[in-house]
């Protein structure tokens, strides 16, 4: 967790794989903690084709048979036949935009949101931003993507910089 903190999390991505990994792990992180899906990463890459969201999108009853089987990660039907769905939806907002990045990023004008945390407990679940992408989202289709997942995938891939700012992070992430 504190190799993640330091080095990953808020990091601005604009590499549409590493964004689709985010997709999947946040998809599967709804209703539990960070640290479970953290810890099952790794399986989960193996588990799903490295986060090829090309080979997920065709995925067929056979592979969701092969999933449920896998105790290395959250074996859940729901979130495994809406990271399908979402793999699908991925590869339509690609083509639609160039790519998945410039469509996630223009819920903030392209912008990291500094946000200016001094306890974390102060940190928001959601925000206008979270919910107008969440409301999109779910509008063309993609699963387990409610405004709270949203916003934890945009604090993941950098949107939006929740370090505290007594956090050495904080002023690093532009």
């Amino acid at each position: 967790m504190i190799q993640y903190h330091d080095e990953e999390w808020g990091n601005p991505c604009h590499d549409d794989k590493k964004i689709f990994e985010y997709l999947v792990l946040d998809t599967f992180q709804a209703g539990l903690s960070w640290r479970t899906i953290l810890h099952k990463r790794e399986n989960f890459g193996k588990a799903f084709d490295n986060f090829n969201p090309i080979k997920i999108s065709k995925y067929n009853e056979e592979d969701v048979n092969r999933l449920m089987q896998n105790a290395g990660i959250i074996r859940n039907k729901l979130k495994i036949l809406g990271t399908i769905i979402n793999a699908q939806k991925f590869l339509e907002l690609q083509k639609e935009f160039g790519s998945f990045e410039r469509y996630i990023w223009r819920f903030t004008k392209h912008k990291t949101i500094n946000n200016k945390v001094n306890d974390i407990k102060d940190i928001g679940a959601t925000s206008k931003e979270s919910d107008a992408m969440s409301k999109d989202m779910k509008e063309r289709g993609f699963k387990f993507v409610g405004s709270t997942i949203c916003y934890a995938f945009m604090q993941g891939v950098g949107i939006v910089n929740d370090h505290t700012i007594e956090c050495f992070r904080h002023g690093e992430i532009k």
